[in-house]
């Protein structure tokens, strides 16, 4: 397997397909899952002659299943080691939920010349858990009821996000894909359950405004008007103004899964993305 060693030890696996002269697309997937959620995205990127890299984050995938890192500053220092190693300059990060605020935690500290632009699509920035400083925000006790279902039965969990909001499948007359929701379950499945579990507040908690005031690329924000997991009030229609060079997309009656269940309409607008920056 491809593999890249942090500073810490970790080992973190990738997957590089493309010509390695050709402008790199670096995917980032969300929580819980791994690299395999970009499958759809990659071989359509790379059929329009880009490089296309997706790595599986530390305690998730193929990556080691550690017991430590289960941090932004983390994942973003992880992502700065695999870029390093390939030596990738000029790239497009793209990065969905979990992975669009480990997009901003790196693209706000990267190396000059690395980051041509990047995609947030779904992602969680500029916050999400309800706080003082963001009293708009998803009350904190739903973070603590997913906490305790991993805890209680990780499988049954993560059955029941994908059976209901993660593609909106618990919406009446939704088309409901069982392959979807074996795929979602299989990569989570593969993860480590401490690093899952202890994700949570990575995800929920951290805040990204200080990042996404940042970027200096530029961002491009998808979100579907119906996710239920990351409201787009909350999210992209928040971070939209911290940015110094946004564009925001949004898609009615899309879930947090539209990636999946929509793969043509999402490609087509980070191609056109993609092209223009």
């Amino acid at each position: 397997m491809a593999i890249v060693t942090a500073s810490d030890g970790a080992r973190l696996f990738y997957k590089d397909w493309g010509p390695k002269a050709a402008q790199p697309v670096m995917f980032h997937h969300g929580w819980p899952l791994s690299a395999d959620d970009w499958d759809a995205q990659m071989l359509f990127f790379l059929s329009h002659g880009y490089r296309v890299i997706a790595h599986d984050r530390r305690g998730h995938g193929r990556s080691d299943q550690t017991d430590r890192g289960a941090d932004m500053d983390t994942y973003a220092a992880d992502v700065a080691e695999i870029v390093q190693a390939l030596d990738l300059r000029d790239a497009i990060h793209i990065g969905h939920s979990t992975g669009g605020g480990e997009v901003a935690r790196y693209a706000a500290r990267a190396e000059r010349g690395r980051v041509a632009a990047a995609a947030l699509i779904a992602a969680i920035p500029p916050g999400l858990a309800r706080s003082e400083a963001n009293p708009q925000g998803v009350p904190p006790e739903v973070f603590d009821g997913l906490r305790a279902a991993l805890s209680a039965d990780r499988a049954q969990a993560f059955l029941d996000l994908a059976r209901g909001p993660v593609y909106g499948f618990n919406r009446r007359g939704a088309r409901v894909s069982r392959a979807l929701i074996d795929n979602w379950w299989r990569q989570g499945m593969a993860g480590a359950a401490k690093a899952q579990h202890d994700g949570i507040a990575a995800f929920s908690e951290t805040d990204f405004t200080g990042d996404l005031e940042a970027i200096a690329a530029p961002i491009l924000f998808l979100h579907g008007e119906d996710d239920q997991l990351v409201p787009v009030e909350i999210s992209a229609g928040k971070a939209i103004g911290l940015v110094r060079d946004g564009t925001m997309m949004t898609y009615a009656g899309l879930s947090h899964g539209l990636l999946a269940t929509h793969p043509e309409l999402a490609n087509a607008d980070l191609l056109a993305f993609a092209r223009s920056a």
